[in-house]
């Protein structure tokens, strides 16, 4: 059965839904509050922290993934710019590095403003592509941190698919 059978013709809460697909890829989850949730989702590379939360205020359901990065001050520079040419390839949310936590961080943002509803379809693929998008661009962020490669050389190492468990 599809995702987005088990919700045809009900008005559910987003976080319901996220919960529900967790619970469906067995991932390991914790809902936070009403409006949040956070999972666990292994990757080839490493396992992402993705958070989930819903704003009503804006109708926006935010997504967070993260995983941890701490490369040395002196390469911190380098990994901004290997930010901007990553950000530049992605259509669909984008990286930013959170110095102060040591994490890098993808977001991405789905607006459903005059009270639109995600299907459980919308929210898979979210999920989906934070992760593929992660694993896409992990090893390069590794080799701007740590192999002392130059943005755009660690950046010809992006494979086109990235493949793994999302």
């Amino acid at each position: 059965m599809a995702l987005s059978e088990q919700f045809l013709e009900e008005d559910i809460h987003p976080i319901d839904i996220v919960e529900n697909i967790a619970a469906h890829h067995d991932w390991d989850f914790d809902r936070i509050a009403d409006d949040q949730i956070a999972m666990a989702v292994e990757g080839q590379w490493r396992t992402y922290s993705i958070t989930l939360a819903w704003s009503g205020y804006d109708e926006t359901l935010r997504l967070i993934c993260t995983f941890e990065m701490e490369p040395p001050a002196g390469r911190l520079p380098a990994v901004y710019e290997g930010l901007n040419a990553v950000n530049e390839q992605c259509w669909a949310g984008a990286f930013s590095y959170w110095e102060q936590e040591k994490l890098m961080v993808y977001r991405y943002g789905l607006v459903l403003t005059g009270g639109q509803i995600a299907s459980p379809d919308q929210i898979d693929t979210m999920i989906r592509v934070a992760v593929l998008s992660a694993e896409r661009y992990y090893p390069a962020f590794q080799l701007i941190a740590w192999g002392d490669r130059t943005p755009k050389d660690a950046l010809q190492v992006a494979i086109a698919e990235a493949y793994g468990r999302a």
